[in-house]
């Protein structure tokens, strides 16, 4: 069993989360031009990598917020976890920038682009802390009440 550090509410355990798929998978520019392979595949073609994964999770028993996590998928070792709309932090700790054409706004659920592959990196430089967040009586910005 997982134990998931929510950015919101702290160490809870993995059954009060869901899961959302995929992060940082980019909205097209404009959907109606797209033909229905190509809707197809923005829909429901994923990455299947083994490594470093970046995915979508929603603290739904808690604070119902969603926030990133980067997460090896071999050995389920949690790497990162980060805000909605920031960039995906890399092996060594750095953010790598959106490139992507979704909208960055608070709300949005699809910011960035897929994730480079790290595949090639050590073990060694693979452990990123997640960032400590002081706690605050106020939502995050975008959040809804």
């Amino acid at each position: 069993m997982l134990l998931i550090s929510c950015p919101n509410c702290g160490s809870r355990d993995e059954t009060e989360f869901h899961y959302g798929g995929q992060a940082h998978v980019p909205y097209p520019e404009n959907p109606n031009e797209l033909n229905d392979r190509q809707w197809a595949e923005f829909l429901f073609y994923r990455d299947n990598t083994k490594g470093a994964f970046a995915e979508r999770w929603l603290h739904s028993t808690g604070c119902r917020q969603w926030f990133n996590m980067l997460r090896d998928t071999v050995t389920y070792e949690i790497q990162a976890i980060y805000p909605m709309g920031t960039p995906r932090p890399d092996a060594a700790g750095r953010t790598t920038p959106d490139t992507g054409t979704a909208s960055t706004a608070a709300d949005s659920t699809t910011t960035g682009t897929a994730a480079p592959d790290i595949s090639g990196t050590s073990k060694a430089a693979t452990s990123i802390a997640p960032s400590t967040t002081s706690a605050s009586t106020t939502a995050p910005e975008g959040a809804t009440k």
